[in-house]
Order: structure tokens, then C-alpha cells, then sequence
């Protein structure tokens, strides 16, 4: 597909919705099947894997929890643990000294202010431990079908920059962006279409733009190194 939507071309917000509804639609047609990947069995080990998912990819998530989940099975069990021996289960997903203080103390909030079940809310999940606004539209809208906003994760900060759809580089706002352009019924899908569009072609490094069922309203197509060429000669013709 040709690139017919110049990087310096000035949207209304009405062509940016029209657009923006255009992307979901096509990313629905290319990838139908996309949903959460983590693999979890109940909520509470949904709420770990995402917590572990921070800054790491969710193969490597998986791998880990394969073997914690075997060993931690219970709420109490998080509660108990000893924080030295969790650390050194969950040490390949980074940041693990952060994560195991975040995920024990979190452990304890909804035991002893919860009742040992996940809060159905976002303003009771914004006050777990570690947990930001990401974490909670990923773990509210899995384990309820409560969908608050748009969780914004990597892939989806990029796509969203490089699509047009948010100039900002904070989460929260790039969120607020998607959600004045993608329709609430779309909210909980938009995050793993972007996702999975992001894994497969619109790659951090190497953007596959001349696959892309997107590059002709990207105004990022094409516009990075290896197509240097291509752009030279289709300023000459």
C-alpha cells in the first residue's frame, strides 16, 4: 500500500476518530483472535503474572509462574512466603526486588482489606501495591468484564505515537488520547489488537511498514532506515 498520509499532514479530531476507527477495524480483520496471553488459572494469579509482566515479555512471565504458581497455590501462600525465596523465583523477569515487595505486600492488602478477593473497581485496585492504571484495566477487564480504560503497555505506547493517535509519552495520557478516539465497546479489545500488531509487524526496531494492513493512514510508514530507499526512488518517479 502506498503511503498516502504525510508524517506533517494536520488532522481535525474528526478525521483523527474516523481514522483511528478505520485502525481497529483493520487490526479486528488481521488479528481476530487477540486476547491476554499471561496464562493464569483465577484472579489472584492474574494479578501476579501482570504484575510480573512489567519490563519483561510475557513468554518469559509464563516460564516463571509455570513453576510459581506450582509452588505459591493459595492467597495465604503469598502471604507466608519468605521474601529472600521469592525473589529468586521470579528473578528472571527484572526489577524482581521491586516486584516481590510489590506482590507480598499487595498479597496482604487483599487479604486483610478485601476479604481475599480482587477489588471489582479501579479506585480500590489504584490502591494495591505497585499497581498503576495499566495493571488494573488489564486484571479488571480478565477477571470481570470491568472495562475502565485503555491498558497502555509498551507495543501500545509505540503504536500509539506512531499512528498518530497520542503525542505524549506518559501512559495516562497517551490512555486518555485512545479513549477520546476509540469507541468504549472497543476499549478492552484496542489494548491486545495493538499488542499483537506490535509483536508482529509494527516491531520496535524494524517496522514491517510494506506488510502493514495499516502503512496507507500511518504517518509513520516508510519512514524509517531501511526504507530509505524506497523513499529515494519514489521521489524520483
Amino acid at each position: 500500500m502506498p503511503n498516502q498520509l504525510s508524517p506533517r499532514k494536520k488532522e481535525s479530531d474528526l478525521e483523527r476518530k474516523r481514522r483511528a476507527r478505520i485502525i481497529i477495524a483493520r487490526l479486528k480483520k488481521t488479528y481476530p483472535d487477540a486476547k491476554i496471553v499471561l496464562n493464569f488459572t483465577n484472579n489472584w494469579e492474574l494479578l501476579v503474572a501482570v504484575i510480573l509482566s512489567a519490563q519483561c515479555t510475557d513468554k518469559k512471565v509464563n516460564e516463571v509462574t509455570k513453576t510459581l504458581f506450582q509452588k505459591y497455590r493459595t492467597l495465604d501462600d503469598y502471604v507466608n512466603a519468605d521474601p529472600t525465596e521469592f525473589e529468586q523465583l521470579i528473578r528472571p523477569t527484572g526489577f524482581y526486588r521491586a516486584k516481590t515487595k510489590n506482590i507480598l505486600a499487595t498479597a496482604r492488602m487483599i487479604a486483610e482489606r478485601f476479604g481475599g478477593r480482587i477489588p471489582k473497581t479501579m479506585d480500590e485496585m489504584l490502591t494495591l501495591r505497585g499497581v498503576q492504571r495499566k495493571t488494573a484495566n488489564v486484571v479488571l477487564g480478565n477477571a470481570y468484564g470491568v472495562v475502565e480504560g485503555i491498558a497502555v503497555d509498551t507495543h501500545v505506547r509505540r503504536l500509539a505515537q506512531r499512528l498518530g493517535l497520542s503525542a505524549s509519552d506518559k501512559p495516562e495520557e497517551i490512555e486518555k488520547n485512545l479513549m477520546i478516539l476509540v469507541p468504549r465497546n472497543n476499549w478492552f479489545k484496542t489494548t491486545y489488537l495493538l499488542i499483537e500488531h506490535g509483536r508482529a509487524i509494527c516491531t520496535a526496531k524494524k517496522p514491517l511498514c510494506n506488510v502493514c494492513p495499516l502503512s496507507n493512514i500511518c504517518p509513520s510508514a516508510f519512514q524509517f532506515p531501511q526504507f530509505a530507499g524506497q523513499r529515494r526512488n519514489a521521489q524520483q518517479k
